[in-house]
């Protein structure tokens, strides 16, 4: 793509998970844009800042007081030769107030990329994002429910783009086409029960307790299930303990963390469903994009965006919010539907139907192109 000085992006990040590699590449590659990018973020893994041909600088991420943060060198961008300015849209990053209020007295356009509305913000901080908001240009937000809730608030809807979210999509399909059926949790377990997985940070938020409660009562009703948790224990839940007091040793794998995507993808094709009880996030995408349906609440104010990835009784299903007897009932109804209803190949197609049509970093640059660089 051809385009002068004039039209050079400048992206502003709080930081670049290792997950976001694809579409950080892909806008490095089609938008030509220069990157400017937070130094940490938690736990989460960095992806190599140096693989962007636009990388310019790390910016400093400063914690200043509770969740409210800083990055040094950031308020000095707007007086660069830009024009656009992509930038995460923490409306609690005080330095990205003063880039949006730099870039609109120096007449530059801002575009935020971020959660938007969530649907359980209280008055107060519905005030704040409004004014923060309304400081930018145009809104890239993850899901179309969250413009729907900006929408209703009074923002105008040629303002906000949804752009969905992705993983290594490259990758993951090439693995996916080369998925097959194995024993790998007969050879664990050894049973040929239907087998629950998660994969994630195993976190107190993500209510794994729930999945094994569920268990129980399953086990009452005389349906016996496996479960494989696929990621790293924290110490803020003792979850060998859990599984412990509910006599479920047998029954449950402590995978462990990997970062292996044909490990991850041959468990997650060859499971019966991911189920994720708290906030479901890129748990879905990861699942979906390896052919396993996703099982989370229905209280979407509480959720994640890419609870949107998953279609009701298609790939999926969602329980009552912080019911666990809902829950038994939502894995026993798919397992039925799946043993009598629904071949394997059907449900992996339909999981990947969604993963190929929006939650891709294709359809991301799609969106970012056609906003920014042709508005």
């Amino acid at each position: 793509m051809k385009k002068n000085k004039t039209t050079k992006l400048c992206c502003i990040f709080n930081f670049a998970a290792h997950y976001r590699l694809s579409i950080y590449q892909l806008i490095d590659q089609k938008l030509k844009a220069d990157f400017y990018i937070g130094d940490s973020s938690g736990n989460l893994k960095r992806m190599d800042y140096n693989s962007l041909k636009g990388y310019r600088r790390t910016l400093k991420n400063h914690r200043l007081f509770g969740s409210v943060t800083w990055q040094s060198g950031a308020i000095s961008l707007p007086f660069k030769s830009y024009n656009n300015y992509l930038i995460t849209g923490d409306f609690q990053c005080l330095s990205t107030w003063i880039v949006l209020l730099f870039c609109k007295i120096l007449g530059k356009k801002t575009y935020l990329w971020t959660h938007g509305w969530y649907g359980r913000e209280g008055w107060v901080k519905r005030q704040v994002k409004s004014l923060y908001f309304c400081l930018s240009t145009g809104i890239f937000l993850y899901g179309e429910y969250a413009k729907e809730q900006m929408t209703k608030a009074g923002f105008k809807e040629n303002k906000l783009f949804v752009i969905a979210n992705s993983l290594d999509y490259d990758k993951q399909l090439q693995i996916r086409k080369k998925l097959q059926h194995t024993n790998v949790y007969r050879n664990h377990f050894i049973n040929d029960f239907p087998n629950l997985i998660f994969v994630g940070r195993l976190t107190k938020v993500k209510r794994i307790d729930m999945i094994l409660d569920a268990m129980k009562i399953l086990q009452n009703d005389k349906l016996f299930v496996n479960l494989t948790l696929v990621g790293g224990e924290m110490p803020e839940f003792n979850m060998r303990k859990a599984i412990t007091e509910r006599g479920l040793n047998d029954f449950v794998w402590l995978y462990g963390s990997c970062y292996d995507e044909q490990k991850i993808g041959e468990l997650l094709f060859n499971a019966t469903v991911c189920v994720s009880p708290g906030n479901v996030g890129l748990t879905a995408i990861h699942s979906l994009s390896f052919g396993c349906p996703v099982i989370t609440h229905n209280d979407f104010p509480k959720q994640m965006p890419e609870f949107e990835a998953i279609e009701d009784g298609v790939n999926g299903m969602f329980f009552n919010y912080n019911d666990v007897f809902s829950l038994s009932e939502t894995i026993k109804k798919w397992i039925d539907q799946t043993n009598s209803k629904v071949r394997d190949m059907d449900v992996h197609s339909c999981c990947y139907r969604i993963i190929d049509e929006k939650f891709n970093p294709y359809y991301q640059i799609e969106i970012l192109d056609k906003v920014i660089m042709k508005q």
